[in-house]
Formats: structure tokens, sequence, C-alpha cells
């Protein structure tokens, strides 16, 4: 079934659990997401990102999701993730997306809190929630959201979103969802991060029970650290680059094991096979091994 974010994220806070949001840029890994889900009967989000739409356009592959989602026995958010412009958050809308995040990161404090509360105010009327970043999110070469190449923890750190900041932002923009930057970056991590969680913790004490706090860039995380950000109050975690890289490493494998004599349609079950296994595996491990 098709549901906002708000729904997904009171229900994950309540129950101490993150809801993992895969980014798919094909509809294999939709669908492999979307049944995993529906095989463990847990919620999940699935995602299109803006620098993405090169792969394939969202009026290719939103509809279809959202009619997927609509049909599957979980509960389901098709997710507009990293929306610069304001052209393409219309795009998402257009097709049917039930939750979109604006991101204006990259602009002035005071800037980021006028768009953010604007589109807010508007989204809500429409029934859609609404994520927003505050801080710089650093990105890998590997990554394709573009940005700075910030790899050290050094330079990471100058990034970090600050909690007074947050709880002001949150409460002048209504946001369902804030992306704050606590020691994660987007894309293949050069050095293991190491994660300010008491940063987080901080953060969720001084924002509106409303708002709830998002990790982007957590593929790569171990999972200690993982459960102590959702302790702290994380209860949405993008993840991407690792399970898409298993899936290609997967693929690559089976190429080898048949001396590449395989079907163009028998590779992409291969890759659907391993994508939704994993996916469970990171469902269930984000709610702490629960189903």
């Amino acid at each position: 079934m098709l549901v906002n974010l708000q729904n997904i994220l009171k229900e994950a806070e309540e129950g101490g659990y993150a809801v993992p949001c895969f980014n798919v840029p094909n509809f294999e890994m939709a669908r492999a997401a979307v049944d995993a889900a529906s095989e463990l009967s847990v919620p999940v989000i699935i995602g299109h990102v803006q620098v993405h739409d090169g792969l394939i356009p969202i009026e290719n592959i939103g509809p279809q999701t959202v009619e997927y989602a609509k049909r599957a026995s979980a509960p389901v958010c098709v997710h507009l993730d990293h929306g610069i412009d304001m052209s393409f958050v219309m795009r998402g809308i257009r097709c049917g997306y039930s939750s979109i995040m604006y991101d204006c990161s990259d602009l002035p404090f005071e800037e980021n809190v006028t768009r953010i509360r604007e589109f807010t105010e508007a989204a809500h009327e429409m029934g859609l929630s609404v994520e927003a970043e505050l801080g710089t999110m650093s990105s890998t070469a590997e990554d394709s959201h573009g940005g700075p190449r910030l790899l050290g923890r050094d330079e990471i750190k100058k990034t970090f979103t600050d909690p007074d900041m947050a709880a002001e932002f949150a409460e002048r923009t209504g946001v369902d969802a804030l992306a704050v930057c606590f020691g994660t970056v987007h894309g293949i991590y050069a050095e293991e991060p190491m994660l300010d969680i008491a940063r987080v913790r901080e953060i969720r004490s001084k924002m509106p029970k409303s708002t709830r706090l998002v990790m982007h860039g957590g593929s790569g995380v171990d999972q200690e650290q993982v459960a102590e950000a959702i302790k702290a109050g994380i209860t949405k975690i993008n993840y991407h680059s690792y399970w898409s890289k298993a899936a290609s490493m997967h693929v690559y494998e089976k190429l080898k094991e048949t001396q590449g004599d395989m079907f163009y349609h028998e590779v992409q079950e291969e890759a659907y096979r391993k994508l939704k296994e994993d996916a469970k595996e990171v469902l269930l491990r984000f709610r702490g091994g629960r189903d």
C-alpha cells in the first residue's frame, strides 16, 4: 500500500527502529525492495534521486513504481530524493510520489528555511511528506550525487549539522524529516566512518517531536554504529551504494561461472534475487533483527 513518509517514520520512532530508503535507478531494484518488504510484512521507502534522472527519467520509472507500491501488501513510501530543482520536484509530484526531499542545503541558512517552509506548507495541503537537509553531505568520486570529494574524517567533521540550527530549522519550517550530517558520506567510504552519535542525540533532544531524523550514506556503516544511531533518534537511513555494488559483483561471479552463457533476462533475474535477499537483510537489521 502507498503511504507517506510521516506515517512510516512515526511508527518507526515509536517502535525504536529505522526504515531503509533504497534508491532505485531501475525497476528491477524497485521490485526487489518492495517484494522484500512485502515478504517480511514491514514498511519500506523507495527513492528516486534527481541525479539518476539521466539514467531513467522520473516519468518512466515513477508511475510504474507508484502503482507497484499501491499493490504491495506492505506499507511503501515512494520518495523523491535530493530534488534540487523545483521543476524536478514538480515532476515527481505529478508522477504520484508520496514524499519529497526538497534539497536546499547548499543555500544560505535563511534561504533554505524560507524555501522549505513555503514548500512544506504547500506539500502538506496535498497530503505529501517533506524531507530537507541541513549541513553539507560529502560525496565520494564513486557516488553520482556530485559535490566535493571530502573523504577524511577531519574534513567530514567540518560539514556536521549544528544542533541548535537544526532545532530552529525544524521549528520554522514544519518539515516532516530532516537529514543531518554527523559522519557519513554519499557513496563508497575511503576509511571506516566514525559517527558522532552524541550529536544525533543532542539534535533529537532539541527538535520538535514531529520532525524525524534521517541518515544519508548508510550502506557502508557497520551495524554497531547503525544501531547506536537508531537508538539516538535516526528513523530513516538511505541505502544504495553497497547494495548496488553487491548485486553487480553477484552477477559478475555468475557470468564467470557460466562463462557468459546467460540470456539478458537471466542476468536481470540473478540481480533481482540478490537485491531482494540483501534488502531483506537490511530491513531486518535496521529493525534490530525483528520482523
